[in-house]
This record gives C-alpha cells, structure tokens and sequence, in this order.
C-alpha cells in the first residue's frame, strides 16, 4: 500500500537511518519547544515528545503516515539529560560520562492521518563509555562536533571509539530513530517495508 510518508525532524542522522528502509519521504520540522521535565518517567518523557513532534504537523496533512522520535537519556545519579548544545556543554557532558553506564531512551510516534491511528513507543540502549582524559574529550569534540546529539557522541563515527560496551536490542535507536520498532508500526499502518515501493527514496 502506497502511502505519503512524513519524517517529523530536520535531524540528518534520523533522515539517514529512515532512508535505509528505501522508502520514500518528507521531512518537516516540527513545531514547539522540547521541554525536559526532571518530574518525568524518562520513558514517559521520550513518548509525549515523539507524539508531540508528530501531532505538531499533524494539520498540514490529510492523508499521511506521520512519524515522531525522541531522545534523552539518564545520568548516574538520575538526571534527564538532551542535547548539549554547544562544545563546552559537550565537553561536560562526556566528562561526567567518561567511564560510567548511562541508558538511553528513545520514543517513537506514528500517526495516521488518515484513520487518526497513533502507535506510541520507546526503546532502550546502554552504553559504557571508556574512562576518557580532557584531551581525548577535547579533541573529539573538536572532530565531529557532536552538540546536537544527546550523550554528546556519534556512534556511526569516531564516537564509537569512545565506547567500552553497549548494550540493546536496536543499535538504530542510539543514533536516534528505532528502525526495528518503526518497521513493526509501518506494517500495523499497512506499510510492509519488505515489498515493492512505487516511489523509493534514492
């Protein structure tokens, strides 16, 4: 079933990992301000934001698959933590990790435009990061910037060398978007990923 598929984020590594399913799609920046709430369930948390970036274009459509995803993650001592920012948010960040276990959540919406259907979730993944010196935390933060990913890292890239173990059932999920759980919500909507698309993302 040929439906229009609408990515709710501007993010390049979210576009990156839905292009690996060869389907075609838009990308819309949603609308409204992410506001981490510390009195918040983290899984609770990374749900209404995937929903609340989804629903936020939901207007502008009639007839759309609409997708929404997340990301946070939780400190040792319990924090809810996004985006850095900047470098020396990133810098912070990785400093207060080097060494240490810390779980990442992400949330996952779909939305049916056109049956007002909405397919809500989250997946987990943890990552132990090596201890680290300022200078190695300096310098790869000088390399690949990493300010606009929670956790302060890109596992696709050199972030993986600052890895000592991870943990999870959907490597995906870490980079930003759960590409097992999203194909299992796809085919709920009547989108089966696995057959022939009239119109595939190249």
């Amino acid at each position: 079933m040929s439906r229009t598929l609408v990515l709710a984020s501007t993010s390049p590594y979210r576009q990156q990992l839905l292009r690996q399913l060869n389907l075609s799609f838009t990308a819309v920046a949603p609308q409204g301000e992410e506001v981490i709430d510390q009195q918040v369930a983290p899984e609770l948390l990374v749900k209404h934001l995937a929903l609340q970036k989804a629903n936020s274009i939901r207007e502008r459509f009639d007839d759309a698959l609409i997708i929404g995803s997340d990301q946070v993650f939780v400190d040792p001592r319990g924090r809810i933590l996004g985006k850095p920012g900047d470098a020396a948010g990133a810098c912070r960040q990785l400093k207060m990790m080097a060494g240490q276990t810390h779980a990442f959540y992400t949330g996952l919406a779909l939305v049916d435009c056109r049956t007002s259907q909405t397919l809500v979730d989250y997946v987990t993944f943890s990552v132990t990061l090596r201890p680290l010196t300022t200078e190695q935390i300096a310098y790869y933060v000088e390399q690949e910037k990493p300010w606009d990913c929670a956790g302060s890292f890109k596992v696709e890239g050199l972030g993986i060398a600052l890895m000592e173990r991870m943990a999870g059932d959907d490597y995906s999920s870490l980079i930003g978007l759960p590409l097992i759980r999203l194909t299992t919500m796809l085919a709920e909507c009547g989108v089966d990923v696995l057959a022939p698309q009239p119109n595939v993302c190249r």
